[in-house]
């Protein structure tokens, strides 16, 4: 279970590029608002380099990794002066080197593109092996680079496996006094065929999934007493692209990350992998508990 109570710091991958520096101000706020340290880390994989010797034009990488991260460390203090700030310069890969900075259970942010070793993050092979690999929450950050806030936090759920994200909604929106809506799709396919005579009560579906949300809600309690939350269960074509819609109108997507049991590399499902390509606000996606889900 994640508890991020127990989270050391807030983690941030910088590289020089302007959407690192989003994702350092997302971080250094939500490390604030959390009372947590931040810790900013620059990768340089100049250890992958297997069979090189030493070559003097690695100490140049060095020397402007230090620069990327001293900037990063100004903006922070520019942003929230008394925040305790750490950093780490790596000779390792960009996975490596956020997995190692955040342990079990900190929180990862990045942005959704970058340079050097976080290169097309999200549409190349480092971004989607650290969503693959996190085992604490990740923050990506997408959208504008100044988003309009609109005071809500939107949790995707499906069941029980997802009351860890709706956890880490629920305090993001509380510490932020925003409100939190709770969405949960369900699909009815256009040709079902045999399968029509069984659903005595189209209803049923709706119900059954809005009962399934409220048992997910009953789990948080009196922890959030002040949280304004409201909860809609959505007919949809498409899981992804209803939340990628709803995206549009809220702060922070946050969704549960189902990985497949028997799949080559660990991936993604294909919600949590279309939502971190596609959505338009940042999206924090939390691993979820219990047994792997298919397809999330």
């Amino acid at each position: 279970m994640v508890d991020v109570h127990e989270s050391q710091s807030v983690v941030v991958g910088v590289d020089g590029s302007e959407k690192a520096a989003e994702a350092v101000r997302l971080a250094a706020a939500e490390a604030a608002a959390r009372g947590l340290s931040l810790h900013v880390v620059h990768a340089t994989a100049l250890d992958g380099r297997s069979g090189r010797r030493p070559d003097p034009a690695d100490q140049l990488l060095l020397d402007a990794g230090q620069d990327v991260l001293d900037e990063a460390i100004a903006q922070v203090a520019a942003q929230v002066p008394r925040l305790c700030v750490t950093s780490t310069l790596s000779r390792d890969s960009a996975v490596r080197a956020l997995l190692g900075a955040a342990g079990a259970d900190g929180i990862i942010a990045v942005g959704s593109r970058g340079l050097g070793g976080f290169t097309a993050l999200l549409l190349g092979s480092v971004g989607l092996r650290l969503a693959a690999r996190v085992t604490g929450p990740l923050v990506v950050v997408r959208g504008a680079p100044e988003p309009v806030r609109t005071g809500v936090v939107l949790a995707a759920v499906r069941d029980e496996r997802d009351l860890d994200a709706l956890r880490f909604a629920a305090e993001t929106a509380d510490r932020r006094k925003s409100s939190l809506r709770v969405l949960s799709c369900y699909r009815f396919y256009q040709y079902a065929g045999s399968m029509v005579p069984m659903l005595d009560d189209l209803t049923e579906v709706p119900e059954e999934q809005m009962s399934a949300t409220s048992r997910l809600l009953g789990f948080l309690g009196d922890e959030f007493p002040a949280l304004t939350v409201t909860a809609d269960a959505v007919r949809a074509p498409s899981t992804a692209g209803a939340l990628v819609e709803a995206s549009g109108h809220a702060e922070l997507l946050v969704v549960g990350a189902r990985r497949p049991a028997h799949a080559i590399g660990a991936p993604l499902g294909h919600v949590a992998h279309a939502v971190l390509h596609h959505a338009q606000c940042p999206v924090a996606m939390v691993p979820c508990r219990g047994p792997h889900g298919e397809g999330g």
